[in-house]
């Protein structure tokens, strides 16, 4: 299996409430409460150990609070390459209603100064040698600039890395121009990067056209219920997935993204790769918290994905 390194520069302690319904302004009682490490690299991570692969995390750690972190990446086996900063990990609160609407109440997270960030870099330049793949996902804390950012996923591109990157907004933006090996991101993050709509799957593979003709090797879009599309050098795919009871859309995304890397680090073909990936994403929605508990729900999930080959 693949040797893989995940960076999260804003992880985040998911503080997952369930609750009936949300009524706002009154007194709501919750069914259940669960924390977790979390951040979207770190959500990655798991997945892709359960699937088999040695994992080594990195990113920036609030000192005040990083225990539950330190557990998980002692349970997991990863190894800990984070940078402590000052201060606490920031908090997610999801109210995750039986209908399986999810609310996201995300903290501000700890500051990041120019020492930290240099520390990184230097970290990354010491351990960088050897990893298949490196996954960059989720926001950019307090501190740290778009262009630092684009500059962090340059130094990893020029040492022969492949950069898959999972981000939104203007850290996606400036991402791009740095031509990361794949990209994942959802219609509405694609579509506010690009300018321009890209609901339709002709209006996808356009954009994909675009974004791979200028470097981009592989463009997943994820569409939630209505299934992924996959454009890349083995042509455009879109996988639909199955209906499943939803208890909470969060970390859907990350398994889907651990998902498709599994397949093509794996060496699957791209419709295997994609109904994996889907089956994988489909089962995260099912549950609360990250990774494969059940594989024998996995594979009755990657039974009923439906795989087929998009016009482009």
């Amino acid at each position: 299996m693949a040797r893989i390194l995940t960076l999260t520069l804003n992880p985040a302690l998911d503080l997952t409430v369930q609750v009936p319904s949300v009524r706002l302004g009154q007194v709501n009682r919750s069914d259940a409460l669960h924390t977790h490490a979390a951040g979207k690299g770190v959500n990655v991570a798991q997945v892709l150990a359960d699937l088999g692969h040695t994992l080594t995390v990195s990113g920036f750690l609030g000192e005040a609070n990083q225990q539950p972190f330190v557990q998980l990446f002692a349970e997991r086996g990863f190894v800990d390459e984070f940078i402590r900063v000052p201060g606490e990990t920031r908090s997610n609160i999801k109210l995750a209603e039986a209908d399986g609407q999810v609310t996201d109440l995300n903290g501000p997270g700890a500051f990041v100064d120019d020492a930290a960030q240099a520390a990184l870099l230097a970290r990354l330049v010491q351990i960088a040698e050897g990893f298949d793949a490196v996954v960059v996902a989720g926001s950019l804390p307090r501190g740290v600039s778009v262009a630092w950012f684009a500059a962090l996923l340059e130094s990893l591109g020029q040492r022969g890395l492949k950069v898959a990157l999972d981000t939104s907004g203007a850290a996606l933006q400036a991402g791009l121009a740095t031509r990361p090996w794949l990209i994942k991101p959802n219609t509405e993050e694609l579509a506010e990067v690009l300018g321009t709509s890209v609901q339709t799957p002709a209006q996808q593979a356009a954009a994909a056209r675009q974004l791979r003709a200028r470097g981009v090797e592989h463009v997943v879009v994820s569409q939630g219920a209505e299934g992924v599309n996959w454009f890349g050098p083995d042509g455009a795919w879109h996988a639909q997935p199955p209906k499943v009871q939803v208890a909470s859309t969060v970390g859907a995304g990350d398994s889907l993204l651990a998902g498709v890397l599994h397949g093509l680090l794996s060496g699957a073909g791209a419709e295997q790769g994609l109904r994996t990936a889907t089956a994988i994403a489909a089962m995260a929605v099912s549950q609360i918290g990250f990774g494969i508990g059940d594989p024998e729900q996995l594979a009755r999930l990657h039974n009923d994905v439906s795989v087929h080959t998009l016009a482009e």
